[in-house]
């Protein structure tokens, strides 16, 4: 019997095949025959879209943020206090809607109190900062000066354990103080290094760590098996971990909306040069976070839609080192999993430049005809029932829509049915007119 072969002597296809190979065949115990063969049938349906082949019918899944929670009758704060009550709001939720993938809970129940204990101040969260019926919100500043940038060019990690981190979150606070762990390496050097660790405000920062690392493993000891029923009963996950474009991890989080901007004007080659060295972290940032074995990562797009930059802005600030990532998770056998937030009108061809049938792309508010025309030959292409429908519209609007957007988005195969932004809330006979009319409407004859 021949040896498998190495992972590091695969080729991107080989590595793909792997990965999905694992997706469809999880050591999990079946709750039924009939479990197994669903699962596997919409992995199988999926994987056709993904590949923009023709599957059976048109796949389903849902954007659900806070949704499970509120449909359950819990409030952003109660998912984020009450683990049992919400991993089951997210099962029940699953199982009630019955979409190709479960509702992921990943995203949204870490209780508030990891967050508390590690006084992280980048984000307010339900009762912290915004009302308990609020899901959580980022507090947009710069957080990283405009002077930083040759600090972070140079040393990425540095930068974020002895200033990023500091400032974001008291837990840290000690850690400006940490010295470069090459320090280690010649034992003369190793009693100066190690004195920083015995300071009174360093024993703080790590009781604050070790707390908010018990309740996020307490969390993850409940959420996993909760996983594994999701998945026993029939139901893939569909994206596991996540990455950002270099352009959002500066432009988010660190320099902020106002920030970036005047950056692209001030120092234009210092935030290309940034943008470049952050490809690599971006990278192994995706490749380190598997809690499941799907092949697919979620990348959540946020700087580069219509109206934030020109055109021109975009191809030279945004998309290069945005494709390079993807070209990276491609050859590793990811499926990069886009979610294109907003309008996409003018990027739809500048996008196109990537291999064909490699990405996924998740789309908001753009025009899915011109997207199916466009991104879609190369990529396949899913959403974009509105947001504002699943709150305010009827089902039969709900329906008609879904059916519009399968005669026009999934031609031919190559897309998945999806609501178009996060949806936290909505009505019930809403999402099941959508995913019924996928089902009945959607099946490829």
């Amino acid at each position: 019997m021949a040896a498998e072969k190495a992972w590091a002597d695969m080729t991107a296809e080989e590595k793909r095949a792997k990965r999905i190979s694992d997706w469809r065949d999880p050591p999990v115990e079946w709750a039924s025959p009939e479990a197994e063969a669903e699962y596997k049938a919409r992995v199988d349906r999926v994987v056709a879209a993904l590949d923009l082949q023709v599957p059976d019918r048109v796949p389903v899944n849902i954007n659900a943020g806070f949704w499970p929670g509120a449909w359950a009758g819990l409030t952003p704060y109660e998912v984020m206090s009450d683990t049992p009550r919400a991993l089951k709001a997210w099962l029940d939720f699953t199982l009630e809607f019955d979409a190709d993938f479960f509702a992921s809970p990943m995203l949204y129940t870490l209780p508030g109190s990891a967050f508390e204990a590690l006084g992280y101040d980048l984000y307010s969260w339900p009762g912290h900062g915004v009302p308990e019926t609020a899901p959580y919100q980022y507090t947009e500043q710069e957080w990283m000066l405009d002077t930083d940038y040759d600090e972070l060019i140079a040393d990425p990690s540095g930068f974020m354990m002895r200033t990023y981190l500091p400032r974001v979150a008291q837990g840290f606070a000690s850690f400006k103080d940490v010295p470069p762990f090459m320090d280690y390496i010649e034992l003369p050097f190793v009693s100066s290094s190690l004195l920083v660790w015995a300071s009174p405000e360093m024993q703080e920062s790590l009781r604050r760590l070790l707390d908010a690392g018990k309740i996020a493993g307490e969390w993850l000891g409940q959420a996993l098996p909760v996983l594994g029923q999701m998945m026993a009963s029939g139901y893939p996950g569909y994206f596991a971990g996540g990455t950002k474009a270099p352009f959002d991890i500066l432009g988010d989080t660190l320099r902020g909306t106002k920030g970036v901007i005047m950056d692209m004007f001030r120092q234009p080659e210092k935030l290309m040069e940034a943008c470049d060295r952050l490809v690599p972290m971006a990278l192994d940032w995706a490749l380190r976070r598997p809690f499941l074995s799907t092949p697919v990562i979620f990348i959540p797009l946020h700087k580069g839609a219509d109206g934030f930059m020109s055109d021109e802005q975009f191809k030279t600030f945004y998309w290069p080192t945005l494709r390079k990532l993807l070209l990276g998770l491609i050859e590793e056998g990811i499926i990069p999993f886009l979610f294109a937030e907003g309008r996409y009108g003018s990027r739809l061809e500048a996008i196109m430049d990537l291999p064909k049938g490699k990405t996924v792309w998740l789309f908001d508010q753009t025009d899915m005809a011109r997207a199916k025309e466009t991104i879609g030959q190369v990529a396949c292409i899913e959403g974009n029932v509105p947001l504002s429908l699943m709150h305010a519209g009827t089902a039969e609007q709900v329906a008609d829509y879904t059916r519009n957007l399968i005669d026009t988005a999934g031609k031919d195969g190559g897309f998945i049915l999806d609501i178009g932004a996060v949806a936290d809330g909505g009505k019930a006979e809403n999402l099941h007119a959508m995913i019924k009319t996928a089902k009945e409407y959607g099946v490829y004859a």
